[in-house]
């Protein structure tokens, strides 16, 4: 059985292996990518499309009602098309 002291060396070692493997085929990966986006012509924003600006402020988020039909019970929230119950008609009075 290995003492502590002869593990930590090992794993010293298998550190110090598993770092530079990675760095040669960190090289080659990276030579491989560089050759494919010249092969194929393409940009920054082919290989990372910008993130969606929309959902980084909050879309998806649900929204408070701002009107609601008295006959019904039924909400709007003022977004989108105006349901049935409200088209055509003063919204002051269907305010919530």
């Amino acid at each position: 059985m290995n003492s502590y002291k002869e593990l930590l060396k090992q794993k010293e070692a298998l550190e110090q292996q598993i770092h530079e493997a990675r760095s040669r085929e960190l090289s080659d990966a990276v030579s491989r990518v560089r050759s494919l986006v010249a092969e194929y012509e393409m940009t920054a924003e082919d290989v990372f499309p910008p993130a969606r600006a929309a959902r980084a402020s909050g879309t998806g988020a649900k929204v408070a009602p701002k009107y609601r039909d008295p006959n019904t019970g039924q909400t709007w929230t003022g977004r989108g098309k105006a349901p049935k119950w409200i088209q055509n008609e003063e919204r002051e009075k269907f305010a919530i």
